[in-house]
């Protein structure tokens, strides 16, 4: 008998959560407690002390979580967030991770994209909770359960961009450095520190203050009300917004494939028939309800949420940083500040890749006003028009207003921290 779609679908998901059901399982006492069991190595025939005897084998660390900042810096993708993510990086008592959720994504979901549905979308949730808060208490082990293929004996050459995170390219996790080697480029991280061990990774972890994260694929803050109310973590989210039509035209020049149809609109002027929207309608349907949330300030974000627009931080970026460690709480220090001052004045040719952050960065949240035909631009606006009034987005009512950079686009607004 052929299955209907439906039926295959439902199956498909049915296997994807026995996936993180099994995962969670083998997991559930890695929180204080141990590095985390290959599921592979389970079979049935393994008595129920088998979990106990892993973590009698297994190095175990005790650490007190109190004088720990926990930073998440809730964003999409070319939204800013390797800039933002880069203003923790610099700081040297933060450890900082780049997007640790790829791997659950691609374990749980690997065909997801942001055209996929809502459920494809929150299968990963539970997963990327947990994941969360085991690197939030300096257990990378956990990463072991969804870097392909597994590392062994603790160590991988397969952490997505590890080369982002200073901490991972620096001693002692990054043993092999020398005094000329301090400030590495991202792919040059990879090539002189060889091998990532985690167990050095984790040891970095828990000798820095303070941890942050830098995650695109958790759609709201809503979805992270557990790690928020958590009472083992002090958990800060940065939310990171940008003007949608912005970000739909980074995305457009970066994942040329993906938005295709976006692109031939944009040179013919004609609209392909088959043109998926959610790729626009996502991106604001995930702002409007996050930032509803956000400012509606319920009682269980109170001192845990701050609202950064990033046309406000590229125009100011050492004013607003300093505000962002204010509401953290952690003193900033004169890496981050020469940091900004080095790589918010640079021209196009300074970006080496499309993750760069070597850039003008006032010009910057500016360029997409000349990068899309007014017809996408009016047709953005249409579709987005509740979250670009929510966060001080203005129209450009015709072509000339539009590329006319006199003509100010971004309406100040103060979005004070919740506190």
């Amino acid at each position: 008998m052929q299955c209907s779609w439906k039926a295959v679908l439902l199956l498909a998901l049915a296997s994807i959560a026995i996936q993180y059901t099994a995962i969670r399982t083998f997991t559930s006492k890695s929180f204080h407690s141990c590095p985390i069991p290959n599921p592979v190595n389970c079979s049935l025939s393994q008595d129920t002390d088998a979990g106990d005897r892993l973590c009698d084998e297994s190095p175990t660390f005790s650490y007190n979580l109190s004088r720990k900042t926990h930073v998440l810096i809730l964003a999409t993708t070319r939204s800013g967030s390797s800039f933002v993510g880069q203003l923790f990086n610099q700081h040297f008592d933060v450890f900082y991770l780049f997007e640790p959720l790829y791997h659950v994504q691609y374990t749980l979901i690997p065909k997801l994209t942001q055209s996929k549905s809502m459920m494809d979308r929150r299968v990963m949730l539970g997963a990327s909770r947990d994941l969360l808060r085991s690197l939030y208490d300096c257990d990378l082990y956990f990463l072991e359960n969804y870097i392909k293929p597994q590392p062994v004996n603790h160590t991988t050459d397969r952490l997505f961009r590890r080369g982002a995170s200073k901490a991972l390219c620096s001693p002692p996790v990054c043993e092999s450095l020398g005094a000329i080697d301090l400030h590495l480029e991202e792919g040059d991280c990879v090539k002189k520190c060889g091998t990532l061990n985690l167990t050095l990774a984790t040891e970095s972890c828990r000798e820095h203050g303070h941890v942050a994260i830098k995650i695109v694929r958790v759609p709201e803050v809503n979805d992270l009300r557990a790690l928020v109310e958590d009472p083992r973590l002090n958990l800060k989210v940065i939310q990171l917004v940008r003007d949608p039509r912005g970000i739909l035209a980074s995305r457009s020049e970066t994942f040329r494939d993906t938005y295709r149809l976006w692109r031939i609109w944009d040179g013919t002027g004609r609209k392909p028939y088959n043109l998926d929207v959610t790729q626009l309608t996502t991106v604001c349907e995930d702002f409007w309800n996050s930032v509803s949330t956000g400012l509606n300030r319920p009682p269980w974000l109170k001192g845990k949420y701050m609202l950064v627009r990033y046309e406000d931080l590229a125009r100011n970026p050492m004013k607003k940083t300093e505000e962002i460690y204010d509401f953290l709480g952690i003193p900033m220090d004169s890496n981050v500040e020469r940091w900004i001052q080095n790589n918010t004045r640079g021209d196009r040719s300074s970006s080496k890749h499309k993750y760069g952050t070597v850039r003008n960065s006032a010009a910057t949240a500016e360029k997409w006003r000349f990068r899309l035909s007014y017809e996408i631009v009016a047709f953005t606006q249409h579709a987005c028009q509740q979250v670009l009034a929510q966060l001080g987005y203005k129209t450009a009512n015709s072509e000339e207003e539009l590329k006319n950079l006199s003509i100010s686009l971004v309406e100040e607004r103060d979005f004070l921290p919740f506190s």
